[in-house]
């Protein structure tokens, strides 16, 4: 109980952060300073008012200085990070795996809350995924599933290119029947880093799993704005987190445990 109230306090603590990623890096601002500065009324917000989940409930939803409405987003992504750090934990305990996933996750929730604003996600967290991807998948290669450090990569490369090359290849498809863009570049390197993370079955799955809930929200938003354009990347990352979690078990149920 003590360590699950811990990782949910640290959750918090990161999901503050993630905040700060998710305001700057559209604006290609620094994430490590200036301090956080009220966008209304340009007065900087002092630590107290900066407490994870409280400051919010304490304040409600307003700035102190010029009481102007705040953002629900910052509640949201405070308490869906400690939530989802919780399960991580509950899932791996306190491993090494908590460390690699929780990373993974939190740059999903970044590429979730930024594409769902400004339908664009940073290069910082595509790009930067890949990277750390492929690094974490050399040093520890049960990411992939072998023992082998060049294996690790290998599996994780071969990732990087089923994961953005089955996305890019659908948005050009798409690109050509419906004359239009059908597959940003950002959600086809978002995919890249979720194969280096999971690999290529892994992210192949995350693929197929995507339009499911995409099509229901594209549905809703065709109805109700006559508009065929929603950001991807939020139906992309859930995809991942079940694969990520449940993909093993989707596939072997898939292929009548064959697999």
């Amino acid at each position: 109980m003590l360590t699950g109230i811990i990782i949910f306090i640290f959750g918090l603590i990161i999901g503050s952060f993630l905040n700060v990623c998710i305001v700057r890096m559209p604006r290609v601002e620094s994430i490590a300073g200036p301090r956080s500065r009220c966008p209304y009324c340009n007065n900087k917000i002092n630590w107290y008012d900066n407490i994870p989940l409280i400051s919010y409930i304490l304040l409600a939803g307003k700035c102190r200085h010029c009481n102007m409405r705040i953002s629900f987003q910052y509640f949201v992504v405070e308490f869906l990070t400690a939530l989802v750090f919780l399960f991580i934990y509950d899932y791996y305990g306190l491993s090494i795996d908590f460390s690699i996933y929780a990373l993974f996750v939190a740059l999903l929730l970044v590429a979730t809350f930024v594409d769902i604003k400004y339908r664009i996600i940073p290069d910082e967290v595509s790009l930067g995924g890949i990277v750390l991807g492929l690094f974490l998948s050399f040093i520890f290669p049960q990411m992939q599933e072998v023992n082998s450090n060049l294996s690790g990569l290998a599996l994780s490369g071969l990732g990087v290119v089923a994961g953005a090359g089955i996305t890019y290849l659908t948005g050009v498809a798409g690109s050509f029947v419906f004359k239009k863009e059908a597959m940003g570049l950002g959600d086809v390197k978002l995919m890249g880093a979720v194969g280096a993370f999971l690999g290529w079955k892994l992210a192949i799955l995350t693929f197929f799993i995507a339009p499911f809930f995409g099509a229901v929200y594209g549905i809703v938003i065709l109805l109700r704005k006559g508009s065929h354009l929603i950001a991807y990347g939020p139906f992309l990352s859930i995809a991942a987190g079940i694969a990520l979690f449940y993909g093993e078990n989707i596939i072997r149920t898939l292929f009548l445990g064959y697999y």
